[in-house]
This record gives structure tokens, C-alpha cells and sequence, in this order.
């Protein structure tokens, strides 16, 4: 077995087991201030909008050139000391790049103050999403949830682990800046579409062939865990393109359709009301056991892709 990807399977096994605890000195934290000194440094002296797109493609650049160099120099420095000390370094750089049990506690938490009451919900739900929140219903909370679990399973989840297993820690950080990138200031507002335009068209290009495969993950995990995987496949075919991003329909559709909700359609973001196309057929209203539901799928798409990846590791090893 490949050092990265055993790395990798170290890893993912830490994630489904700890999470992402607050003393962890997460790297990604670094990585946002960075960003955010950036970004104060590119609006110096009241640029127009073109000065302020270039350096919005330099401050992207240079970001995921200084995290993967900053990755690739600490395990260089852990190989000197040794194979395992390196060995370490790549699991828990693999560990801080997936968020599995991150987005399931926190659609979880969702699902129990919703339970509460529809303040608490709307609060609790403020914390993974980007709209505004304070009008929501308790359906729309609940929608918001599982659209936020299907798209961050793919940018969450499903990307970290292709490109850790296609260029182990230094091409799974270098993603997870890129990640933070758009997170931060890859909105279309007027705040954030010049200096933002580049992350976000680049984040499109890290997760466009993830997301269709988190999408096929998510329909083939829907068999064997009861929900209508032959929706989700037709729900897929279907509406694939109702989303502003040419990635986040694809696991949304997916989930929809196993679920027999209707996602997406018009939301509010920061007092701007954005029209988006619905994604999915309205079988039923949503419950909150759907927030488990999709956590469970998630968790399953990743199984199979991370499967998927050990076996063509293993034969490629063995091949080779």
C-alpha cells in the first residue's frame, strides 16, 4: 500500500473518530488569516475593480503555493528525523484536510435545536450556512441542512480525498486553501465579485470532477440504505444545472432525490434576495430524521469512494 494512501486511510479513521476539535491547531485557521491580511493588503489604495481582480488572482496563487510549499517543507523536515515521524505528519495533514464528522455533528445539531424550537434552529443553522436565516421556517431549516450536508460532502469530504490520494498531503492542503479561498471571499456580491472572482472560478475547477462523483457515490449508496436510489439517479439526469455553480447541484440532486424532497429555489443572502432554480420533486414534505438520513449517506459515498480508492491503489501497487 502506497505511504500516502495508507496516510490517507489513518487519516479518514481519525476523522470519523475525533473530528475536528477546537485545540487542534487546524492549518486551514492559518490559512484563513492569511487570506484575510491578503485581502486587506489587495485593497489598498482604492483599486478599480480590474487592479482589484488581479490582485484577487495573485493573493489565490499565492496562497495555495504557500500552503502546499508550507506542507511539503514540514515533511521534508519529519523525513530527516525518520519514515515514521514523516508518516505521522502525512496522517495528521490528512486528518485536518476531511470534515466528515465536522458537517454530521453540526447538521446534528441543527436537527436537535430545531427540536427545541424554530429560534434555535434558525440559530443552530446560521453556523453552516451562508443566507440570511432569521425568516426561515422550520422547512426551510431542515432544507437548508440537507443542501449544506449534500454540497459539503463533496467540497468536505469526496475532493479532500481524491486529491490526497492523487498527490497525498501537499495536493490535499493545497485544495483545502483553495477551498478557503472561495469560503471567504468567493461571493458575488459587490464586497467580494472582483477580489473574489478568481478563487471562485478556480474552486469550480478543483471540484468539477469530485462533484460528479460524489454524485454517482451518493446514488449508489442510496440502495443499501433504503432510501430511492432510482430517484437520485433520475433526480441527477435531471437537474444536474439548477444552481448558479456548476458543481453544487450534482450531490444535491443526489440527495434530493434519495430523500423525496425538494431543495434549492429562492434564499436571501446578506438582505439580497437570489433566485435560484428548485432541485428535486416535493414527494413529501422534509422531517428532521432527514438531517440523519443524509448524514448516513454521506458518510456511505465516502466509504465507496475511499474504497474505490484503495482498491485501484492496490492494484495499481501491485501492477507496477
Amino acid at each position: 500500500m502506497p505511504t500516502h494512501i495508507a496516510a490517507l486511510l489513518a487519516g479518514a479513521a481519525l476523522d470519523l473518530l475525533i473530528g475536528d476539535p477546537e485545540w487542534f491547531p487546524h492549518p486551514v485557521r492559518l490559512v484563513g488569516k492569511f487570506v484575510a491580511f491578503a485581502e486587506r493588503r489587495a485593497r489598498r489604495g482604492d483599486p478599480s475593480p480590474e487592479v482589484l481582480r488581479r490582485r484577487g488572482a495573485v493573493l489565490a496563487v499565492l496562497t495555495v503555493l504557500l500552503t502546499a510549499g508550507a506542507a511539503a517543507g514540514i515533511l521534508y523536515l519529519l523525513g530527516l528525523w525518520g519514515r515514521w515521524p514523516r508518516f505521522v505528519g502525512m496522517a495528521l495533514m490528512s486528518w485536518t484536510c476531511l470534515s466528515a464528522r465536522n458537517l454530521a455533528d453540526e447538521a446534528e445539531g441543527v436537527c436537535r435545536a430545531l427540536e427545541a424550537s424554530l429560534e434555535a434552529g434558525r440559530g443552530r443553522v446560521a453556523r453552516i450556512v451562508g443566507r440570511d436565516t432569521d425568516g426561515l421556517d422550520a422547512r426551510e431549516v431542515l432544507c437548508a441542512t440537507i443542501e449544506t450536508v449534500a454540497e459539503n460532502a463533496t467540497d468536505g469530504v469526496i475532493s479532500p480525498m481524491l486529491y490526497l490520494a492523487l498527490g497525498g498531503p501537499v495536493l490535499g492542503l493545497a485544495f483545502k486553501a483553495a477551498s478557503t479561498l472561495d469560503s471567504m471571499i468567493g461571493y458575488l456580491d459587490e464586497k467580494y465579485r472582483d477580489v473574489g472572482r478568481f478563487a471562485a472560478k478556480a474552486d469550480d475547477v478543483w471540484n468539477y470532477v469530485p462533484a460528479r462523483i460524489t454524485a454517482l457515490a451518493m446514488c449508489l449508496s442510496a440502495f443499501p440504505l433504503g432510501l430511492d436510489g432510482r430517484r437520485a439517479f433520475h433526480t441527477v439526469r435531471r437537474d444536474h444545472a439548477n444552481h448558479l455553480s456548476p458543481n453544487c447541484a450534482w450531490s444535491e440532486a443526489a440527495a434530493a432525490g434519495a430523500l423525496g424532497v425538494r431543495l434549492g429555489g429562492d434564499h436571501t443572502y446578506f438582505g439580497r434576495l437570489v433566485r435560484k432554480p428548485t432541485i428535486g420533486d416535493d414527494v413529501r414534505p422534509p422531517e428532521g430524521e432527514d438531517i440523519r438520513r443524509v448524514n448516513r449517506l454521506m458518510f456511505a459515498s465516502a466509504g465507496i469512494v475511499l474504497a474505490g480508492i484503495v482498491g485501484i491503489a492496490a492494484m495499481a501497487h501491485t501492477t507496477f
